[in-house]
């Protein structure tokens, strides 16, 4: 049992225990206001991926619908594929009425005369039967000399008995695009085109492919350095039984994954960005500070995030994000207009307003959050010092119109990460390797068995 408070005897005693009691309010208040803040994160206003918002993901509120207002389906002027009746078929089946369909007539039709022609074509999937090659190399031995002379084995022919490219491409398309599980690829080679592989030789074709693409990657590293505008961004996967992360540099036409920490060096490890002179879009993360000679910009998808989750925390309290979050929104909106018009450039009183408009939310920032006795800030402070340090790299998109205004174009460039982790699903059935298979970004590769 917890003793009664002692009753203080003085004046003095007193005003330390108000003291004390004021200072443990002004704790508990602010662990409060922390704790409702955390609550409240979702996908939406925090880093959090939308994986974890599950059965509580937040519904667009009335007026913030994301609906561009187009029609479901195909748009307008969108390529599309028709089928097409094809002049010379595969096989041909004609139908022919043998009687008339008179009731009051039928007679036989062998010597009617033909009055119309219809042709309807059904595409189907052709036999699950494997085409074998067979090459037979034949010695032969001169009757002058008696030497023997053999043929020379054509090209990726190396064993008694192999799969052909096709197949092996086949399976790396189903592990490498679709995403499939090294079991579920190797049974989709049988059930859909009648070529019994074992998961072993799935993974063996992966590794070969991947061991091939060594010059194509340098050289795609090389032209994304020249780019005038390069994305990066990283996103967290299991990867050889670890946790690893895979970094992305990429402009809308070229993209380069690749596998490692979070650190400086990891960063520059892919080979593209140490160097890169142009301007590099990105998020916040303070590892990519170290690359200098690059121009860099700020998502403002992220930093909308950050105020709108700054804001829904204390709206009466922290009005200057939503300010700030419509000073970026007219900034876009202003420099999207400009580029569909075909200025290279913003006009100066169009970059004065914008610049205007953000440094009066920073200054309504800083009058609603002024820092403690202690001179500490609070994070929505923290935020608006953000703002304020980073203005150029804020504002970026503004002063050179080849910058997009979000960094979504890496963001996509990832999204196959977590498709491969939602389709592989999760490292459970690993344990019981081989009679269960393998997941793929968790697992060490199988062995190479049937």
């Amino acid at each position: 049992m917890s003793s009664a408070p002692q009753v203080p005897s003085s004046y003095e005693e007193l005003l330390a225990l108000l003291v004390e009691l004021r200072e443990r309010v002004d704790r508990l208040e602010a662990e409060n206001v922390e704790l409702r803040r955390r609550l409240g994160l979702n996908s939406s206003n925090s880093s959090k991926p939308p994986s974890s918002d599950g059965l509580a993901k937040p519904r667009p509120r009335p007026g913030e619908s994301k609906s561009s207002g187009r029609r479901r389906g195909k748009q307008p002027g969108a390529p599309g594929w028709t089928l097409e009746l094809v002049a010379d078929p595969d096989q041909v089946v004609g139908h022919r009425p043998q009687r008339c369909v008179n009731p009051a007539c039928g007679a036989g039709l062998a010597n009617g005369r033909e009055y119309g022609r219809q042709r309807r074509q059904v595409v189907e999937l052709p036999d699950r039967r494997p085409q074998v090659t067979e090459h037979r190399l034949v010695a032969v031995q001169c009757a002058g000399c008696g030497q023997v002379s053999e043929p020379a084995v054509p090209d990726g022919v190396s064993g008694r008995v192999q799969y052909g490219t096709g197949v092996k491409a086949a399976a790396v398309y189903a592990r490498a695009a679709q995403f499939l599980p090294y079991g579920r690829a190797a049974a989709l080679m049988g059930d859909l085109l009648g070529v019994r592989v074992s998961v072993g030789f799935v993974h063996q074709v992966v590794a070969e492919a991947a061991r091939r693409l060594g010059p194509f990657t340098s050289h795609l590293a090389a032209l994304l350095r020249t780019e005038q505008v390069l994305h990066a961004d990283e996103t967290p996967a299991r990867l050889g039984g670890g946790f690893k992360y895979v970094h992305v540099a990429c402009t809308p036409a070229l993209t380069l994954l690749h596998v490692g920490g979070r650190s400086k060096a990891d960063i520059d490890a892919g080979g593209v960005l140490p160097g890169f002179t142009g301007t590099l879009v990105r998020d916040g993360y303070a590892a990519y500070q170290h690359l200098t000679d690059a121009e860099h910009a700020w998502c403002g998808a992220h930093l909308i995030r950050d105020l709108r989750g700054v804001h829904e925390t204390d709206p009466s309290g922290q009005e200057w994000a939503e300010v700030m979050a419509g000073t970026l929104l007219l900034a876009k909106q202003i420099t999207e207009q400009a580029v569909a018009a075909g200025r290279a450039t913003l006009t100066a009183e169009e970059v004065s307003h914008i610049r205007a408009c953000y440094a009066g939310a920073l200054a309504y920032g800083r009058q609603q959050n002024p820092p403690d006795r202690d001179g500490r800030l609070s994070r929505a402070g923290t935020l608006v010092e953000r703002f304020h340090l980073h203005r150029d790299m804020i504002l970026r998109f503004t002063v050179d119109l080849a910058v997009p205004f979000t960094n979504n174009q890496a963001e996509r460039d990832l999204r196959p990460v977590k498709l491969q982790q939602k389709i592989s699903a999760t490292c459970a059935p690993c344990k019981d390797w081989p009679t269960s298979p393998p997941c793929v970004l968790t697992c060490p590769p199988p062995p190479n068995t049937t």
